[in-house]
């Protein structure tokens, strides 16, 4: 939990840096967080790459590891059907399309607001954000709850790279390669699925 405070209370510093602050050119118009999460990804490859037993989960896995991101797609798909039963003004199909994006927020917004128009790719575009926020915030309650897989469905395509370091942090090393193999699978299936609900 403590970590989640720290997240969340960063966020807010930087929402607040961001509204209030003169901030120079090179923190707000460079690829700062980029290279910060890059970074990221490289200490999260040192720990997994020092851990002699994180490989073995895909070993014991085998054909099972590609169920993840399996139920991850059928439980977005579903969710979001089952949600737009109380949004008058989006379809299933709409909604469906909306999980189907499954925290890709940038290819999927921009796929949804060619087909479909700008206010529903936006709905897009802040659903799969929210997405990845709540991961961020919630992945130690996650785990604590559902299990160690928990905060990997919950970052959805994410999972291999901006949730994977908290992934690592929560549900350990060993499960790190299972959130990166389950964020490839996913972030593959996001055009396809779009584009396959929508047409």
């Amino acid at each position: 939990m403590k970590g989640s405070l720290t997240i969340l209370c960063c966020f807010i510093a930087g929402v607040l840096a961001g509204l209030f602050a003169e901030l120079p050119a090179w923190v707000t118009e460079s690829d700062l967080t980029l290279w910060v999460l890059y970074a990221l990804i490289f200490f999260v490859g040192i720990g997994i790459g020092g851990d002699a037993t994180t490989f073995s989960v895909l070993k014991k896995s085998n054909v099972r590891i590609f169920l993840i991101p399996a139920a991850i797609i059928v439980g977005s798909l579903a969710g979001a059907a089952g949600a737009s039963v109380f949004l008058s003004d989006v379809s299933v199909k709409d909604a469906m399309a909306i999980g189907s994006g499954l925290g890709y927020y940038s290819l999927s917004s921009i796929y949804i607001t060619e087909m479909r128009g700008e206010t529903l790719g936006t709905i897009a575009l802040l659903s799969n954000i929210l997405r990845e926020i709540f991961t961020l915030l919630a992945a130690p309650l996650l785990v604590a709850w559902f299990g160690r897989t928990a905060p990997i469905a919950s970052a959805g395509a994410t999972a291999m790279d901006t949730t994977l370091p908290i992934i690592t942090l929560n549900s350990g090393k060993d499960f790190a390669i299972l959130a990166l193999f389950s964020g490839v699978v996913l972030t593959i299936a996001v055009p396809i699925l779009v584009t396959f609900i929508l047409t």
